[in-house]
């Protein structure tokens, strides 16, 4: 796949970009290597100065930040300024929140006395050059989610960004090289994705991020695995929407319109498989079809537009071959399954928003995922068959019930097998939040306090008693009998960088002094060729 930015509303090859050499490519690592070593050395008070600057930069320039999405990969041009709004919150998060996430750990003080020490605390340390392999469907929200913790905790990341997304993957460099990061701290690197193998296994790589498809995942999971290196993926998904009989049936249905259609359908954690108990299957069935079908298709660009094209023309391929495959095998077509009519949409990438009734587990759809505006509704007898279905597919991202019913909620918490359950509303990312799935979802999580796993090691740091040698006062390593493991407790104080604890709890005072502190190093990273 060339790496250039084609408009999927019309189809037109608006410019394409070489790729990097191995000489660009290996320019860039070096530069990457050389910045970590001074940026991990600098303080928490640096860093969060130059991402609350990032983050201003990227709200004063919203709307040129949008308009580039919107133009590569055609998501509502509205939809795209609300995500470049969310990036920026997430970078005044960790610019808030890294020091206290990162700071020292101590273990219970009978627990150090037991291991015959005098004193212990866990420290968190960066890793080295992040690499981010990422996808177009939230071209900003998937990098920052990565790069806002991973800088925080002392990091330099490395983006290799998808083929179609290419002004994105430079605005993003542009960004915070224009906030002040040193050179080398956050680099784009514009190569194709034959290219990702080595760059996984040179031994200046730390640690590796992926959000895109299963085969992706396992590709980079399996070199990855080589290598003995760090790696979280957050894969594809299928999330069921369950709504139960106590449920508020309009607004399950308003919600589930925009829980499948948001981003035209392409995002892992959109709901794809509607769940409905048979009490309230035929009024949510009629609403959701009118509401779907109701929906305006057209040109990304436009503020009425609620769905745009496809990004790419195959993605549009795929879902038209599940559609046929399962009309095939007898699921109905409640509204859509076809390209729109419409002559000013002939050249784009453009699907209708459907709905498919009667799926069975003979149909493809029923086991992989639709990247569209692609809705599938299943009848359920009870709840036992409800969650069922929701179990029955390789996926296990997030999930969405409707009721009212507080012993429905706690057996969907307990029996839903998904990397999170959302009631009476749909699901969303949030930077407090953990994300991240299970079974073919991946594995590892993003976002919170959960994020820094990949982004840093936690050395214990042990010092011994000085007394005099004398006989070993026994098996003290061992624990006593009978006594559990405790809980690490975390320092209410902030530490610096070098460990050194200041201050005592945080105030909630949002941005820290406006003293604009000297980063280690201050010239801008070098914009991708």
């Amino acid at each position: 796949m060339p790496i250039a930015t084609v408009n999927p509303a019309d189809g037109r090859t608006v410019e394409v970009f070489d790729p990097l050499d191995e000489a660009g490519v290996e320019a860039r690592l070096a530069r990457a290597q050389s910045a970590f070593e001074s940026w991990r050395l600098s303080t928490f008070a640096q860093r969060s100065e130059l991402m609350h600057r990032a983050a201003e930069l990227l709200e004063q320039t919203n709307d040129e930040i949008a308009r580039t999405m919107t133009l590569e990969m055609g998501k509502p041009l509205a939809q795209a300024r609300a995500e470049a709004a969310k990036c920026a919150k997430a970078m005044h998060w960790y610019a808030d929140r890294a020091e206290e996430l990162l700071a020292d750990e101590h273990p219970a003080k009978e627990d150090v006395e037991d291991s015959g020490g005098v004193s212990a605390f866990v420290r968190y340390r960066p890793l080295g050059p992040v690499l981010a392999v990422m996808p177009w469907n939230f071209p900003f929200w998937q990098v920052i989610r990565f790069a806002a913790p991973a800088l925080m905790a002392g990091n330099v990341g490395l983006l290799k960004h998808a083929s179609n997304v290419p002004r994105t993957a430079l605005a993003l460099e542009e960004l915070f090289a224009r906030a002040g990061f040193p050179q080398g701290c956050f680099q784009t690197l514009l190569i194709p994705s034959r290219a990702v193998e080595a760059l996984i296994r040179d031994e200046r790589i730390a640690a590796v991020t992926l959000t895109g498809s299963e085969g992706a995942g396992r590709a980079v999971a399996r070199v990855a695995g080589d290598e003995v290196k760090k790696t979280v993926l957050e894969l594809g998904g299928s999330d069921p929407f369950l709504v139960l009989p106590s449920a508020d049936v309009p607004a399950a249905v308003a919600r589930a319109v925009t829980a499948r259609v948001q981003n035209n359908g392409q995002s892992c954690i959109a709901a794809k498989r509607f769940i409905v108990h048979t009490a309230v299957y035929d009024e949510f069935l009629s609403g959701f079809t009118a509401r779907m079908r109701a929906l305006t298709v057209g040109d990304p660009m436009a503020d009425a537009t609620e769905v745009g094209p496809l990004a790419t023309e195959q993605g549009r391929t795929d879902l038209e071959e599940l559609v046929t495959d399962a009309v095939g095998l007898g699921a109905g077509v409640a509204c859509g399954g076809r390209r729109p009519d419409a002559p000013a949409l002939a050249n784009g990438w453009y699907y209708l928003p459907t709905v498919l009734t009667d799926v069975t587990p003979r149909m493809r759809i029923h086991r992989e995922e639709a990247f569209g505006p692609l809705a599938t509704v299943y009848r359920a007898g009870d709840l036992d068959e409800a969650v069922a279905i929701a179990n029955d597919t390789p996926f296990g991202l997030s999930s969405n019930v409707w009721t009212r019913d507080d012993g429905d909620r706690e057996r969907c918490v307990r029996d839903l097998r998904a990397g999170g359950v959302f009631f009476n509303g749909m699901t969303a990312s949030h930077p407090a939040f953990p994300f991240g799935g299970i079974k073919r979802s991946g594995y590892g999580r993003e976002l919170s306090g959960h994020a820094t796993p990949l982004c840093s090691h936690n050395p214990p740091v042990w010092p011994g008693s000085c007394a005099p040698a004398g006989p070993p006062p026994g098996p003290a390593a061992a624990p006593r009998a009978g006594r559990r493991g405790r809980p690490l407790r975390r320092r209410a104080g902030r530490v610096d960088a070098g460990g050194r604890a200041r201050g005592g709890p945080r105030t909630g005072r949002r941005r820290p002094p406006r003293s604009r502190p000297t980063p280690p190093r201050t010239r801008s990273a070098a914009r991708a060729a």
